[in-house]
């Protein structure tokens, strides 16, 4: 062999290092025990609106006489509800492989329900009355199912990730959503606050997504043993 080949041989080899150490950052990587922590608060950009009322047409000694939108709620310190949260190149398998919604009072609870991608959701009837679950979802086969008022539970299962829009045919009204995960960095929280442990340590983009709000990243570095925060403000379109 040649000296310059030898060489070039190890030319080829130091770039390939060097270009597998320079994108190691950018693929996906698992949760860690020894990692650190992003938390924070999702907050709106603006003046918060006064939630929309939605008139109630059906089943009144139910359901009652309007409901409050769920598509924007906004703390007094501007908080945003229903906003989930995750890291975008932290993948790998999650324990939130069950989640449940009640419908109860004509509405779905939780408005926004997580679960990882092959998990499952058990969609509960504490009303007693007929209510109809329909998914709208493009990677999933759709659902739409009778549910009666005998028939107090069914489950049902979700193997891709997506976020899927889900409403009642019998009540127009009562809409929410399934934020089908293969993720397992991602929170959501009330008032706006979020919590992720276990991050491995390294640059990171945090994604959110709101229903109305649409999706937004950002960048952050993240320490072994400490706690990155990070403030994200969201507007209205």
């Amino acid at each position: 062999m040649s000296r310059l080949t030898v060489g070039l041989l190890v030319v080829g080899l130091v770039w390939g290092v060097h270009a597998w150490v320079k994108g190691t950052p950018s693929e996906t990587v698992a949760l860690a025990a020894s990692g650190g922590t992003i938390s924070g608060r999702v907050v709106l950009n603006g003046d918060a609106p006064a939630p929309a009322k939605l008139k109630v047409t059906k089943d009144n000694e139910k359901c009652g006489a309007e409901k409050v939108s769920e598509e924007l709620i906004v703390s007094s310190d501007r908080g945003i509800k229903n906003a989930v949260v995750s890291v975008a190149s932290v993948k790998g398998a999650t324990g939130n492989k069950t989640a449940t919604i009640d419908q109860k009072g004509c509405v779905f609870n939780p408005h926004v329900a997580v679960v990882a991608a092959g998990g499952s959701v058990d969609i509960l009837n504490n009303d007693g009355i007929l209510h109809n679950f329909h998914t709208h979802s493009a990677k999933n086969p759709t659902i739409n199912k009778a549910q009666p008022g005998f028939k107090k539970k069914m489950t049902e299962s979700f193997a891709q990730a997506e976020v899927i829009k889900i409403n009642c045919d019998a009540h127009p009204w009562m809409t929410g959503w399934v934020f089908v995960s293969d993720n397992p960095a991602v929170a959501t929280g009330d008032g706006g606050n979020f919590k992720i442990e276990n991050v491995p340590p390294g640059e990171h983009t945090v994604e959110v997504w709101h229903e109305t709000l649409g999706k937004i990243t950002k960048k952050i570095s993240v320490k072994a043993g400490e706690e990155a925060k990070l403030t994200i403000e969201l507007a209205k379109k």
